[in-house]
């Protein structure tokens, strides 16, 4: 049978249902929850409410006979038959205007995503959702509203979800009650149905701009200065690894995307997402999405699957959309074994959150790891993590840049770089400012060996403090070019001797060798070979000798070294030697690379 048959009869039948029995209501269809349908209410919007419902209902049947027209024309004109045969039928009386609104309607629902077409258009929307049948609202300039959109039933959402995802290749049913899927303009999508939704089918679509965003959109909403910009430019072309830290709906996935942009075309870029959305502009660009199991619970392939392969595509930086289980291990993996540069994204309140958020989804891996090396792997791999965040007037902005520069004593060091600072609440909106917070980050130095050269006031990050030990960069920062860190002379551990009451007492004295006043390389034992060393010259200067010392303090990095460290003090005293004690290194001491510093009382 033809299509032109197949709609001819299909209006036939119509005709016919006009002629025997007048149909006052559309009858129910079984198993769905049907829409309120009683006698309209006084008013145009409840009569053409009430028109739209049984014409949508009534054209339903013909819906097999137009999803073969490919001609827009063509199936506006099949479309106007039909309603005006429905018109007919029921004696309706409508305007020009809301006849082509009917059409238009049918038209959404053959071609596109029914109700939802007009506001996945409007561009000034960011968010539909839809809470069964009756309930739709949207997010408009972060703001949320209800909007006088209606389905027919249950089915009717139901129908839309189905359109959705079937090019997928994905379902939703009992068995498996929720799915997470896109549009085709990337558009993200979430849908859920009974029995875990108990108001019926429910939809929830977060809308990507047609045209990506840029940086320049992202400063015209004011997320950002220009100079804020250039610093996290300079940070991707560093190659740091970064990870953008928010709330839900904080912008983190659109910030994602204006981050990416300052990824070089001549490089590689591996995406990983589950449902696709980052919308890169480099040329050479994979994207991987994972798959979730078919009916039977086979075939699933997640995003730690597709991470381990990433792995094997010569990538030069790997893009996680989101990291929200055990994927979080490999991703730090990755960012430690040569994927410099990567990005991600993850769910925190703050930027400490989404450290301890880290190591919680690095736990459900499944791996039985200490907490102390998976802190310690964190500080080794992120750099730096961005934050993000909705505000009270519905805008969004970064309120923190964090770097992570080390763990210390089962903690991972961090300090804000940046912080927004509120100076105010007026007319609506927050007034503020995202400010340098006066710390110089570690990775500065990152900059200049990898060719940047910093503008004229480092971004309002002020100059290093030499009266300050430094922070010592991160080992992957050196490979393949002359660290800083290894000509800077040690600023602490050098002992200084103060006498009194005929005693000597000398402050803590470092492993530092004096030819070159860096931290003599090895273990505990050959870093306390040097302290003594040390110690026997301050000593001496002082007018006394290490024999005559009465009483030492020994401080350790780990407490477990003891047995080492008493080996080396054993050939300097043997015998009985000076009483002491045993403390832990001060961090000021660690974080200049001891492992032991010592300080003494002796006779003049």
């Amino acid at each position: 049978m033809s299509l032109s048959q197949r709609v001819e009869k299909a209006l036939k039948r119509a005709e016919t249902d006009v002629e025997s029995t007048p149909v006052e209501h559309p009858p129910e269809r079984p198993g769905s929850r049907q829409a309120p349908a009683a006698a309209p209410a006084p008013g145009r919007e409840a009569l053409l409410a009430d028109i739209r419902a049984r014409v949508q209902t009534e054209a339903i049947d013909a819906f097999e006979t137009l999803l073969d027209v490919t001609d827009p024309t063509e199936l506006r004109t099949r479309v106007a038959g039909i309603i005006d045969r429905i018109i007919a039928k029921y004696a309706f009386s409508l305007t020009r205007q809301e006849r082509l609104g009917l059409v238009e309607d049918i038209v959404h629902e053959v071609t596109g995503f029914g109700p939802l077409e007009p506001l996945l258009r409007d561009e000034t929307i960011t968010e539909v959702m839809v809470n069964g049948p009756n309930n739709v609202f949207i997010e408009r300039k972060g703001k949320i509203e209800r909007v006088p959109v209606t389905f027919l039933n249950d089915e009717h959402v139901q129908r839309i979800i189905d359109r959705i995802i079937a090019p997928l290749g994905r379902r939703i049913d009992e068995s498996s009650p929720r799915v997470d899927a896109r549009l085709p303009d990337g558009s993200r999508v979430n849908a859920i149905i009974e029995p875990l939704s108990l108001v019926g089918p429910v939809i929830t679509i977060r809308k990507f701009a047609a045209t990506p965003y840029t940086v320049q959109d992202l400063i015209g909403f004011g997320t950002a200065t220009p100079e804020i910009f250039n610093f996290l430019r300079f940070c991707v072309l560093a190659r740091l690894n970064i990870f953008v830290s928010g709330g839900t709906g904080s912008g983190k996935t659109t910030f994602l995307n204006v981050l990416s942009s300052f990824i070089p075309e001549d490089e590689r870029i591996v995406t990983i997402e589950d449902a696709a959305e980052l919308q890169l502009r480099q040329e050479h660009v994979v994207t991987l999405e994972a798959r979730p199991p078919n009916a039977e619970g086979a075939g699933e392939i997640t995003i730690r699957d597709l991470l381990r392969n990433a792995l094997h595509m010569r990538p030069d930086r790997i893009i996680v959309g989101e990291c929200r289980s055990g994927e979080a291990l490999d991703m730090i993996q990755a960012m430690m074994t040569g994927q410099d540069g990567s990005l991600s994204t993850g769910h925190a309140n703050t930027t400490q959150d989404m450290l301890r958020r880290l190591e919680t989804m690095i736990l459900m891996a499944g791996y039985e790891l200490p907490l102390r090396a998976i802190r310690e792997q964190i500080a080794s791999a992120v750099d730096v993590i961005v934050h993000t965040a909705r505000l009270r007037d519905g805008s969004r902005k970064i309120v923190n840049i964090t770097e992570v520069y080390g763990s210390e004593d089962d903690d991972i060091l961090t300090q804000d770089v940046f912080a927004f600072e509120q100076t105010d609440f007026k007319d609506g909106k927050v007034i503020g400012s995202l400010n340098p917070t006066g710390i110089r980050p570690s990775f500065m130095g990152v900059f200049k060996t990898s060719g940047l050269e910093l503008p004229a006031g480092d971004f309002g990050i002020p100059p290093e403090d030499p009266s300050k030990p430094p922070k010592k960069g991160k080992g992957r920062w050196s490979v393949g070019a002359t660290s800083t860190d290894e000509t800077r002379p040690v600023l602490v551990g050098h002992g200084k001797a103060v006498k009194a009451g005929g005693m000597i007492y000398l402050s803590s004295v470092g492993p530092i060798d004096p030819a070159t006043s860096q931290v003599v390389r090895g273990g505990i034992k050959e870093q306390t070979r040097q302290c003594l060393a040390n110690l026997k010259t301050k000593l001496e200067e002082a007018g006394t000798s290490p024999d005559k010392i009465v009483w030492a303090n020994w401080s350790l990095r780990e407490a477990g070294d003891f047995d080492l460290f008493n080996e080396e003090w054993a050939r300097w005293f043997p015998g009985d030697g000076p009483i002491g004690q045993s403390t832990l290194l001060p961090l000021s001491h660690r974080r200049a690379g001891f492992s032991i510093s010592i300080g003494v009382i002796a006779e003049a």
